[in-house]
Parts: structure tokens; C-alpha cells; sequence
């Protein structure tokens, strides 16, 4: 009787998270879809990582980074590669990444609306010496296996979704 419980009220907490609604933004302030190349999910060669898995949206230096859906902010800091990171759950139980920042916004607590400033475009981690830009990737926490192809690291995009359909869909 336990195990049935557990197992419904997983099921109906997986199913609320799923039924947040998105309505998501573009992350960076004043930003189209002329901001990034449409080519780069999934790119390769991209150096030690093999491929590209989000995209780039090139903005002046401390162009405001927000939420483009409401976020729970599980980490901001800093990454070997990022630089300075936020990683933050939103609805549909899909992890944003977002790095390469300048600065991070101290005032945003644990919760982002959608819209809230969480930090500005910058070039840290492996971003030096290239134009400002948030490298912007969603990783869904619950697999979807029929995405998945022959491309190198192909398995992955079970996990890795497209920035660019999830931001701009048809």
C-alpha cells in the first residue's frame, strides 16, 4: 500500500511540473532570432566537447541575462568552461544553462520569474577573447528517446533539446 502511494505521488509531482505553463523569452534583454546562428545547436567540431549543444545570442557586453521562464535557481557560480553560470529548473522539468556571464545578479534569490534579470552577457570561461554572447542549453530531466540520432553524441539529444525550437517554435 506504501510502494502505491509513493509511486502515485511521484507520478502527480512529475505530471504538476509538467503542467506549468512557459510562455518563454528570448534569456537576453532586447534579443531576436537574428541574434544567433540557427546552424549551432548541435554544430561540430566544437572544441573539447565534440558538439555544440545549445547556442550562442551575441549581445553588446551587460545586456541584461533573464529568465525566459519561471526558474527555480538551483546554482550560480562558476564553471571550468562557462566562466560565471547560472543553472536554473523550469517548468517540464527542463534544467537552463546559461553561461559565459559577466555578472551575476546578487539580489535574484531562489525563485526567477519569468522576465527577472539574473545576471549580464559577458566572456568568461572558455568565452575569452570572443565577442559577448550567452551561451544559452536546455537539458530536459525527463529523456525523450525519439529525438535521438545518428549525429556524433547523438544519444544525448534524449537530453539536450533545441534552444532555438523551444525559443522561436513554428
Amino acid at each position: 500500500m506504501k510502494l502505491k502511494f509513493i509511486t502515485l505521488a511521484m507520478l502527480l509531482f512529475i505530471l504538476a511540473g509538467s503542467l506549468v505553463p512557459e510562455q518563454p523569452v528570448i534569456p537576453v534583454k532586447g534579443a531576436s532570432n537574428k541574434d544567433w546562428n540557427s546552424q549551432t545547436f548541435w554544430y561540430e567540431p566544437w572544441g573539447s566537447s565534440g558538439t555544440h549543444k545549445g547556442i550562442d545570442i551575441f549581445a553588446a557586453a551587460n545586456t541584461p541575462v533573464i529568465a525566459p521562464t519561471p526558474l527555480l535557481l538551483l546554482y550560480k557560480g562558476e564553471f571550468f568552461k562557462g566562466g560565471k553560470v547560472i543553472v536554473g529548473l523550469g517548468p517540464k522539468w527542463q534544467i537552463h544553462y546559461f553561461a559565459h556571464l559577466d555578472s551575476l545578479n546578487a539580489s535574484t534569490g531562489l525563485f526567477a520569474g519569468r522576465g527577472d534579470v539574473l545576471g549580464t552577457v559577458g566572456t568568461t570561461g572558455n568565452a575569452q577573447g570572443k565577442p559577448p554572447h550567452l551561451h544559452y542549453s536546455i537539458l530536459s530531466m525527463l529523456p525523450r528517446p525519439w529525438l535521438i540520432d545518428t549525429s556524433t553524441q547523438g544519444y544525448k539529444k534524449a537530453f539536450y533539446l533545441n534552444p532555438i525550437d523551444y525559443l522561436d517554435p513554428k
